[in-house]
Order: structure tokens, then C-alpha cells, then sequence
């Protein structure tokens, strides 16, 4: 392998990118349903990037990042630990018994959605500068995704048998190219060549309000591809001072295994964002850095739209408009900071704080993907092994946070209210070669 590696850097920067796409892709959820970072290093300070880029998964948040990390492979992985779950109270429903009659029954109660605890997120970078103007990449990565999986059903008073469990999963490669303008600006550009899978169990109450009531759970695994493009630019406005904006554009998905539980017929995008960002070097060896992002949750129907379109307008699930998860576009302020100790060591930190993509009015069908969490926490290092290589680390917390609903049950459902709940902990290594 070392032979492969001297030889022909390109070839087994293929042969590592397959292998990483090769391997199942976990799920996860930060900021909404996307990861608060991309690469080991910029995971340690929050996922700050966007004019400030650190190893070979700089495409995966801004293209033009390519051009300033040189000849290098890095190849790292990420354990996933979520925590989450829902309360349901006040729900009281009445049903038919099958026999000519009725029954009472009431879905009350706490639910623990931890049936899966731990999640391996495999990533990739490679990066080359073929001349002094431009530079290409390739980065591999799991951009976001959800899992919850509960062992005894939050609706198991309607009759539900089996454990409730959701899982989304989102793989992305991008190859990337960065060309330098002038000698202080860059513009990149990246193919974002997406693949989703999702599957879901257990929520067959669902489906007397769907337009395709055969296809809103137990349909197995399904999966989408799917390609869009992701655009960048840095400049150095000083010397201290770089700037970057990029933007990433909409990607078209389908389930069409489950055409009956989201909008537009199984329609499942992946929603466009984009971002700001600076980085400063206020005295040697320090480095400050602050991003914005925002992700158009919103935008994505069958994410974005209200499950009153249900209740209050009769489109039924799945349907042209259809009612989805009602979140909102997340708003994302991420800031970090990186001390070189000395030769060997490198230390880092940061803190993010987003906007809440659930609101309160929508907590029911989000018992289902409880994406609440607001705030992260993290920091990490560098050990500089030798002159060409270095292993990276980073502990990144999510703060434990509940979205509490009043009303939010559905009348034909019983009505009533429903809490939810989520915090995260990830731990990430990194192995980084410079050729």
C-alpha cells in the first residue's frame, strides 16, 4: 500500500474514496438534519470553514478552500451518539374494536427513541494544486441524515405491534476545482452527486390519512440520487483578513416507496444553502474564525410544509402540497479558534448556535425526527507526527434540547400534546498525508 502511495497519490485517493462509499452510511443530525462540519478539523472548531479551510474535505463546505490546502489525503471517521425521544399527554382517542363496537385507548406516555445508540460516519479528502492557478479535489462524506428507532411504538395504543424506527441517510461525493484568479482570490466549483436511503417501521396509524395508504411504513429500504452543485470563493482582504461566501444549490430526490407519507408523491429534496465567512489572524499563531450559513428546510415540501395542511386543508399525506414535518430554515452562527502550540501541536475550539427548525405547533409527527438541537460545543487537536503527516481529533457535544407542544395531537387522532427531545455527542479522528 505505501508502494500504491508513492507511486500515484491520485490512484489511491480513488481507491480510499471508494472504499469509504463502499461502507453503510449512518445517520445523523446537528443543524436540522445536516452535519454541523465537514473534516475532522472543522468539526473541532464547529464547523467553521467557509474562508477558513484546514485539510481535503474543505470542498464539502466551500469549493474555493481547495486551492489553499496543497497536495494532501485525509481519511477520518466520526462515533455518532444521539439521545432522543418524545412525551405524550392528554391523548385520549376512541376506535373501532373491529366488532361492530368501540374502544378507548390513549397513546400516553415516554418514549425512548435510543433503540440504536452509536453511529459510524466514515469521510474522505484529497486534494492537488496541478499548477499556481488551479487546483482539484475530492471529498466523500455523510452530509446529514436522522435516525430514531423506538423499541416500544409511541403508538402502540393504536394498535402498533412492532418498534416505530426512521432512517435517513445522505452520502455525498464531490469532486471539486479551484482556480485562482489573482493572487488573492479564488473561485471553486464542486459536482455534488448525492445518494439518500431511507426507510421507516411502525406507523401504520398513518395511514387512513394518507392518498396512498399502502406506501407510509414497512416498505423496506429505498433509496435516491441525485446531483447538484456547490459554488465558492475566498479572498485575502489583508493580510490577517480572508473572507468566503459559497452556495450549494437544491438537489431533486424520491421515495417512491413511500409516496404515501411524504409530499408530492414520495418527493424527498435535499434543500439548497449557503453561507458567509471570515477568518482573522489577530496575533501569530492564533486564528479566529466565524461563519453564517443558512439551510432552506423550508423550501423542501414534504420537510417544510405544515401537518395542518392535513388537519385543517384535508390534503392527505403524500399527496401535490401535501403536509410534511413543518420545519423551518435553520440558521446557523458558527465561531472558532485555533492555536498552533508549538511545531507539534495545533489546539482548537468553537461554539455554534442555529435556529430552531421545529416550532411547537408541529411536535407530533416529529416524534419521528426530533432534530431540536440548538447548541454545540467543541474542541479538538493536531499532532504533527512528521514533516508529512499528522492525526487530528475533535469532541463536538450537542446540548440537550426540548420542543414542547400544546395541542399538536390531531382531533382524529385523539388529540393532546406531544414533547420532544434530543442531545448528541460525536467523536471524531482523522489520519492527514502530505505528498
Amino acid at each position: 500500500m505505501s508502494q500504491l502511495f508513492t507511486a500515484s497519490p491520485l490512484r489511491a485517493a480513488a481507491l480510499a474514496a471508494l472504499s469509504v462509499a463502499a461502507l453503510p452510511q449512518s445517520a445523523l443530525a446537528t443543524n436540522g438534519y445536516f452535519s454541523h462540519g465537514y473534516g475532522v478539523k472543522s468539526q473541532a472548531i464547529a464547523g467553521v470553514g467557509i474562508a477558513l479551510p484546514q485539510d481535503g474535505l474543505t470542498a464539502a463546505t466551500n469549493p474555493a478552500g481547495t486551492a489553499f490546502t496543497g497536495n494532501r489525503l485525509d481519511v477520518g471517521a466520526n462515533l455518532f451518539k444521539p439521545s432522543r425521544g418524545a412525551e405524550i399527554t392528554g391523548n385520549s382517542a376512541t376506535l373501532p374494536d373491529g366488532n361492530g363496537g368501540t374502544f378507548t385507548t390513549s397513546l400516553n406516555g415516554k418514549y425512548n427513541g435510543d433503540g440504536r445508540e452509536l453511529f459510524l460516519i466514515p469521510e474522505f479528502g484529497y486534494t492537488r494544486q496541478i499548477d499556481p492557478q488551479l487546483s482539484v479535489g475530492l471529498a466523500v462524506y455523510g452530509n446529514g441524515g436522522m435516525n430514531t428507532s423506538y423499541n416500544t411504538s409511541p403508538f402502540q395504543g393504536f394498535g402498533v405491534t412492532q418498534a416505530t424506527k426512521m432512517n435517513l441517510e445522505q452520502l455525498f461525493i464531490s469532486p471539486s476545482v479551484a482556480w485562482k484568479a489573482t493572487p488573492d482570490h479564488v473561485f471553486g466549483a464542486a459536482l455534488n452527486l448525492a445518494h439518500q436511503r431511507f426507510s421507516m417501521r411502525g406507523i401504520q396509524p398513518f395511514a387512513g390519512a394518507s392518498a396512498s395508504p399502502l406506501d407510509v411504513s414497512d416498505r423496506g429500504t429505498d433509496s435516491s440520487s441525485g446531483v447538484g452543485i456547490r459554488l465558492g470563493w475566498i479572498g485575502q482582504i489583508t493580510p490577517e483578513l480572508r473572507l468566503g461566501a459559497t452556495w450549494s444549490s437544491k438537489i431533486q430526490g424520491r421515495f417512491d416507496k413511500y409516496k404515501g407519507l411524504f409530499a408530492e408523491q414520495g418527493g424527498f429534496d435535499i434543500p439548497a444553502n449557503y453561507g458567509m465567512g471570515l477568518a482573522w489572524q489577530p496575533a501569530q499563531n492564533w486564528t479566529l474564525g466565524l461563519d453564517y450559513q443558512v439551510i432552506e428546510l423550508n423550501d423542501v415540501k414534504s420537510v417544510g410544509n405544515p401537518l395542518s395542511q392535513l388537519t385543517v386543508q384535508g390534503q392527505p399525506l403524500g399527496s401535490t402540497n401535501g403536509p410534511g414535518f413543518g420545519w423551518k430554515d435553520v440558521k446557523v452562527v458558527k465561531l472558532g479558534v485555533i492555536h498552533q502550540l508549538n511545531d507539534a501541536w495545533t489546539l482548537r475550539a468553537g461554539y455554534s448556535h442555529a435556529t430552531q427548525p421545529i416550532p411547537k405547533s408541529e411536535t407530533f409527527l416529529n416524534i419521528l425526527a426530533p432534530g431540536v438541537v440548538q447548541d454545540h460545543l467543541t474542541a479538538g487537536f493536531t499532532w504533527k507526527t512528521s514533516a508529512n503527516s499528522e492525526w487530528s481529533a475533535h469532541y463536538s457535544h450537542a446540548f440537550e434540547k426540548t420542543v414542547k407542544g400544546s395541542g399538536v395531537i390531531p382531533a382524529n387522532f385523539g388529540g393532546g400534546d406531544a414533547n420532544i427531545r434530543l442531545k448528541e455527542d460525536i467523536i471524531g479522528v482523522s489520519y492527514g498525508w502530505k505528498f
